[in-house]
């Protein structure tokens, strides 16, 4: 008779990532997969154009720039609804586990608090964008239309580090 590890960790881990929150983590996901997809077809047509004309899009490294910059946010997003994001494991996992949901709920206030300093002033900023009219230095359209994803992302990372703060306050 062969003994085959026993896979409840793998599971365990996956239950833990499906966390039940109000707001599906689907979300996250589906907007990962749009992204990627038009980055991947943006750049495959920018480089079907190079190698066939010898030019390229103005418009493909700056709208590549800003579609990665919203991959991260959106991808912080997710780390953080799913509790995942950077920590010291070793006083994270260890001592008992009140020390370890008073740490998990102290992290995730802290991510709250920074995440919804940065949407306050990053929508100071693109207030500023718009209200001086600053245009993108590739192509030239308004840079508000950039810009305004950060505290958009911003707030949505603070309210999924609300939420997981919840959640841990819930967990015995």
């Amino acid at each position: 008779m062969s003994q085959h590890p026993d896979p409840a960790p793998a599971n365990e881990s996956l239950a833990e990532d499906e966390e039940n929150t109000r707001i599906p983590l689907k979300i996250e996901d589906w907007l990962t997969v749009i992204v990627m997809g038009l980055l991947s077809l943006i750049t495959f047509a920018n480089v079907l154009v190079r190698y066939f004309t010898d030019q390229s899009f103005a418009w493909t490294e700056e709208f590549s720039v800003f579609l990665m910059i919203v991959l991260s946010l959106v991808a912080g997003s997710a780390s953080v609804a799913r509790n995942r994001q950077i920590r010291i494991e070793y006083f994270a996992d260890s001592g008992s586990p009140g020390r370890q949901r008073a740490l998990a709920r102290f992290g995730a206030l802290m991510v709250f608090v920074l995440f919804a300093l940065i949407a306050v002033l990053s929508a100071r900023v693109v207030w500023d964008d718009y209200r001086f009219g600053e245009t993108s230095p590739g192509i030239g359209v308004p840079q508000w239309w950039y810009t305004i994803w950060l505290p958009v992302m911003s707030v949505a990372i603070s309210g999924r580090a609300l939420g997981l703060f919840i959640r841990r306050g819930r967990k015995p």
